[in-house]
C-alpha cells in the first residue's frame, strides 16, 4: 500500500476576510475531490486572511499511480486557480 500526500500553499492577494478565504478554499477542495477522488483539508494558517495551505491525501497499490494522481492534481490547481501557489510538495509513504 502506498500513501501519498500533496501539500500546496497559496497566497491570496487582495483578500481581506476569512469568508473570502473560505470561499476560495471550498472551491479548490471541491474541484480536487470531484476530479481526483482525494481527501482534502485546510491544514495550516486557518486564521490568516492571505495564506491558504491545503493538503490532499490518496492511497493506492503502486507508487507511480499515486504520485501521478497527485502530480495531476497539482497541475490542475496551477491551471485552474487564479491564486498564487507559493510552495508545494508531494510525499509518498509505503506501508504493508
Amino acid at each position: 500500500m502506498v500513501i501519498g500526500v500533496l501539500r500546496v500553499e497559496f497566497t491570496l492577494h487582495g483578500n481581506a476576510s476569512l469568508k473570502g478565504k473560505r470561499s476560495v478554499a471550498q472551491s479548490l477542495k471541491r474541484k480536487m475531490r470531484n476530479k481526483f477522488n482525494v481527501s482534502v483539508a485546510e491544514v495550516e494558517s486557518q486564521e490568516s486572511h492571505t495564506r491558504l495551505v491545503l493538503a490532499a491525501a490518496t492511497v493506492g497499490t503502486e507508487w507511480a499511480h499515486v504520485e501521478g494522481r497527485l502530480t495531476k492534481c497539482l497541475n490542475m490547481l496551477e491551471a485552474a486557480s487564479p491564486e498564487e501557489i507559493t510552495d508545494s510538495s508531494i510525499e509518498l509513504f509505503g506501508a504493508e
